[in-house]
Formats: C-alpha cells, structure tokens, sequence
C-alpha cells in the first residue's frame, strides 16, 4: 500500500469524552486488558503472564518524563507558561543536554508570548537548602517554536535537576486538566530511568513489581530501550492523506549489549510495549538496511556515520535494497558499532509505521487505546489490518478506559 492511497478519514472513530480516563486505576495491574489473536477476548493486566508463551522478550522503554512545563511569574503578575520540547541542535542527544551545568538552549513552545515583550523572566527555586535562580530569554523566533536560553547562577547544578525543581509534569492536553502532585508518581512507569520525554510510555504505566515477578516466573525475559518522546507524539495527522503528513523524529538510544539480547532471541517471541518501543526496534533494521546498502555500493572508502543511517520517514517504503533477514541486519549493525567503538548507539528516528508496513522484528503489541487519526492509530492498524476497528469497537461496547491513563492491548501481528 502506497503512502498516497491512505486517507486519515479511514482511521478515525468516535471517542466521547467519558472514554477517556482522566486519572489512572489506585493498581496499575488492575487495567483491563484486551487480548487480540485473531479473535477478542479480554482479562486484566496483573494475567499478562498467561498470554505470552515461555521464553518471550519484552521490550521496553525507560525514559522518564520530565518536568517540561515551567511558570514565570511577571513582575505585573501575568503568568508565562514554558513548555520545553528538546534541545537545541548544538547537543549531541537530549542527556547530554539535560547534563549541561549554568546555562543551556532549548526549543520551547511559550503560553502567553504576546505578553513576553523582551528581556528575561526570572524563577526563583529552591533546592537543597539554597536559592537557585532561574532566568530565560529568547534568542530566536523560528516557525514553530522559540530557541530559548535559560541559565542559573549554581554550576553544580544540572538542567535535568532544574527542571524536576522548578518545572511541572506536562499531562498530555486531552485530559482537560492541572498536573497533581500524585501525577508526579503515576505519570511514570516504575522503571522510568533517563531523563528526557515530554510525555510518558504509557504503555508502560500498567506494569508493576509483581507483574515482572509472574513474567519472570514465565521466564520470560524483558529487556529496555531508551527513547525520549515527544510533544509530537500528540500531533494529529491533518493532512488529507499519509502522504502529506510530516513524521516527528525522536531521539533514542540502545546499548551493544541490547542489540545482542535482540539477535540471541530473534527466533522467540519478541513483544514491544509501547509503540515507541516498537519504532525503535523496528528502525534499527533499517539502520542495519542502510548499512548493507552502503557496502553493496561500496562507493567511497567513507565509513558511514550515525546520519547517514538515521531512518527518515519514508525509508522502509522507499528502499531500493534487497530485503535481508532481521538477524542479518542487526548483525550488521552490531558490526558497525563495533568497528567504531560504541557500546551505545544514540540516533533519531523518523519512521512512521503504517498499513502496508510489514514488521521485521515485532511479533506482538502492548499498547493502549489511541486517538482516532493519530501516527499511534496508523501502527495499530499496520500490525492488525482492518481488525484495529473491530478491537476498537470492541473496547468502546466494554468499558474499557481510553488513552494515557486508560486501559490497554496485547495485540498480535495479523499473518497477511
């Protein structure tokens, strides 16, 4: 299927107001769980166990929410909402970044700009029993966002802890209310570990302790991935086809040691939970694609370099390269990183997982229920086919609770 001859109109459906969950189950294994294998049937998370066989590989995503929105107040009382979306081009990833001490540039969205004349906005915080002040200024204007400078007079202070001091939870806008201070809990998952997203996995979110002990029991094995989402991961697709519609990167990384867990159990069952562990996995073949394209050419003696094999939007419809084997691919790519020394690969992904996409490394989804005519909608539905509006449909006739805090799948790839 051609990017062209989708139309968004075909992925939507009615989702009311009540549907949503406004705030998450006081359990997190508690959520109902559907359950699609080709038919429906549905149970509750904490009996995940029994829905995967033995010896399965969960992957997932440790990135930790950060507290990316920060309120000045005016000295004439108005208020400026900053909301931090990433760092500037400059750093090499968004932990680099979130290290950097006295002063660092960000691409920020700014609530109430129209009353930020010029000049810094100062926030006073306190932490560890001393007063750190804050200050931010424009340096640019651009299309989508301002480039903003913030800086604080202690160097033995990182932004990351800046913005976890001075800084409040960004709860996703469809929930229609404040950040609360349980937010600050329940917004992560329990084994959230680097900072940097602007929003959660919420996959995720239903996994607890004893869920991980009944998976282990299982011997099923889980293994972790490191992208930091987004605000564009809410970006609704508002172009009339797929076509026209212009995919948010994210930065991700995954250790050498990961990338050899995948190929020692590429012949399992391999489960991502959470659809942005699934773009991570799923871009690394094509990472390994572009490397086995670069050798075939052999044009140059050039070594490629991480840009070079970053995967953009449209890179797994596009490829001229004979198709290999996922363990052939992530094998080249582990050469690759050998060869230069890495024991972390830090890239951007741009890809965007459609109908028409066939999963090279995924057999299975965990994910929850997503917003009709979203890039997240578009994944279910590459993995699922036409049945995403059964399952759906479904899930709307059963109570079940919608988006981040809402209930969640076990979704398993549909044989074409």
């Amino acid at each position: 299927m051609r990017p062209e001859d989708l139309l968004i109109k075909d992925f939507t459906y009615e989702l009311a107001e009540e549907k949503i969950a406004k705030y998450p189950l006081q359990k997190r294994d508690e959520s109902k769980l559907l359950v699609y294998d080709g038919t429906i049937s549905e149970d509750i998370y904490c009996n995940l166990h029994k829905h995967l066989p033995e010896n399965s590989l969960l992957i997932f995503n440790n990135t930790k929410v950060v507290e990316a929105r920060i309120l000045f107040i005016k000295i004439s009382g108005g208020t400026i909402e900053i909301f931090c979306l990433e760092p500037d081009e400059q750093y090499a990833d968004i932990t680099s970044a979130m290290l950097q001490k006295e002063k660092v540039l960000w691409k920020c969205l700014v609530g109430g700009a129209k009353k930020w004349k010029e000049g810094s906005l100062i926030k006073k915080i306190n932490y560890d029993s001393k007063e750190i002040i804050l200050s931010a200024i424009i340096i640019e204007k651009r299309n989508d966002y301002f480039l903003i400078e913030f800086s604080w007079n202690d160097d033995s202070v990182s932004f990351a802890e800046v913005l976890h001091h001075a800084g409040i939870i960004p709860l996703p806008p469809y929930l229609n209310r404040a950040a609360e201070e349980n937010d600050n809990e329940t917004y992560q998952t329990i084994y959230a570990k680097h900072d940097g997203s602007v929003a959660a996995p919420t996959a995720g979110l239903h996994f607890t302790e004893s869920l991980f002990e009944k998976l282990s029991a299982k011997n099923i094995q889980k293994d972790f991935v490191t992208l930091h989402v987004g605000a564009g991961t809410f970006k609704p697709v508002k172009t009339e086809t797929i076509a026209e519609h212009e995919m948010h990167a994210e930065f991700f990384d995954v250790s050498i040691s990961f990338i050899e867990n995948l190929i020692a159990n590429i012949d399992k069952t391999i489960v991502a939970v959470g659809t942005t562990s699934a773009r991570t996995i799923e871009s690394l073949y094509w990472m390994g694609i572009k490397l086995a394209g670069s050798r075939e050419s052999g044009v140059g003696s050039k070594q490629p370099n991480v840009e070079d094999i970053s995967v953009q939007q449209w890179d797994p419809y596009n490829s001229t390269i004979a198709s290999i084997s996922a363990k052939e691919s992530l094998q080249m790519l582990l050469q690759w990183m050998k060869e230069n020394d890495l024991q972390k690969l830090i890239a951007k992904t741009q890809i965007i997982i459609m109908p028409g996409y066939e999963f090279k490394i995924i057999q299975g989804l965990i994910t929850n229920f997503h917003q009709p005519q979203s890039t997240l909608l578009l994944l279910v539905a590459a993995l699922v086919g036409d049945d995403w509006k059964k399952i759906y449909q479904y899930a709307l006739n059963n109570n079940f609770r919608f988006l981040s805090y809402g209930d969640g799948s076990l979704l398993w790839k549909k044989n074409s």
